[in-house]
């Protein structure tokens, strides 16, 4: 089975994040050896456009954050744009250190597709968060009542079949090759074939999708099963290797016919230049906001799997996912 899922348990300008800073303090300083101060406010960049998984995650945190008294702030600022690293490349050098910016498998997807100068090396890891699986869906008068009739109309009619999601070389772009290597096609024919169009956020593939204007989308089960509940789009799989809590009747893409998990993990970084005090704070934060009853809630309402990772573990996970993507992307014709 191909298993590109994340295991369970395995423009740019200087960005202004309010008041982020806590006392006594100074930001990439270097020395590393300073007790830091307790994090007064914390600011949170979610690097794309509002309405997709990324800023339900950033304006989830800051809820958390606020509402279990954590930090008395925790201001969320939208900087979309290329899949992420738009607002990476403001966020790598950020001079507040009590920043964390909203980052996942669609970063490291597009830092490779856009050939990014600014790397996810450049920043700081502190925490996996979640994992959520993906799901295709269609409007609800779609001609295709199976996954197979959507990946075969692909692979016969090719660029006639408008499949839109998130960012180019993210983890949506990323399924639709890989459900289309399943169907038989090579790396050109992927090529010639997939009309697929990425957005900045989930909104928009929503706008397109209901406004006639695509035929199939793919995007976080999150960000659909409202629409999928309403009766206004139709699942055809999910990507994950049970079917998902959100929508428990939707099969599985390997229940279809199509050997493939695929699932998305999400996360926070913090500034690049920054001291291991600093970062052991904004460690020490995420743990507590994890360890929150409030933030379980949350995981249980948006359907996100805990996939809680910090300090060296993250660390070697996000090493190995950003090689193991650069080769799936290649694979699949979407980078050389």
């Amino acid at each position: 089975m191909r298993r590109f899922a994340i295991p369970t348990v395995i423009a740019a300008g200087v960005l202004a994040l309010a008041g982020c800073s806590a006392s006594g303090t100074d930001a990439g300083d270097g020395g590393g050896e300073e007790e830091a101060a307790a994090i007064e406010e914390v600011g949170i960049l979610v690097p794309a456009d509002p309405g997709g998984g990324w800023d339900q995650t950033g304006r989830a945190m800051s809820g958390v954050l606020v509402d279990e008294e954590l930090v008395s702030a925790a201001p969320v600022t939208n900087e979309g744009g290329a899949g992420g690293t738009v607002g990476l490349a403001s966020f790598a050098n950020e001079r507040d250190p009590y920043s964390l910016m909203v980052t996942g498998l669609v970063m490291v997807g597009a830092v490779e597709t856009n050939a990014s100068a600014t790397r996810i090396e450049d920043t700081t890891p502190i925490a996996r968060l979640t994992d959520e699986p993906l799901v295709v869906v269609v409007p609800a008068d779609s001609p295709y009542d199976t996954l197979e009739d959507l990946v075969d109309d692909i692979a016969e009619n090719g660029q006639d079949v408008v499949v839109t999601g998130g960012s180019a070389g993210g983890a949506d772009h990323i399924l639709a090759g890989l459900l289309l290597t399943e169907a038989g096609l090579d790396s050109d024919e992927i090529i010639e074939k997939l009309n697929y169009v990425p957005n900045a956020g989930g909104g928009e593939a929503v706008t397109m999708l209901l406004g006639g204007n695509a035929d199939a989308g793919i995007s976080g089960v999150g960000e659909f099963a409202e629409f999928v509940e309403d009766g206004s789009m139709r699942a055809l799989g999910v990507s994950s290797e049970e079917p998902a809590a959100l929508l428990p009747d939707v099969p599985t893409l390997v229940d279809e016919g199509y050997d493939v998990v695929l699932t998305n993990w999400r996360g926070v970084l913090a500034p690049g230049d920054i001291t291991d005090a600093e970062a052991q704070a904004l460690t020490d934060l995420m743990t507590e906001m994890h360890d929150s009853g409030e933030w379980t809630a949350v995981l249980e309402e948006n359907g996100w799997t805990d996939a809680f990772l910090v300090g060296e573990e993250f660390d070697a996970f996000l090493d190995e996912n950003v090689a193991s993507v650069s080769d799936t992307l290649k694979s699949i014709g979407l980078v050389e």
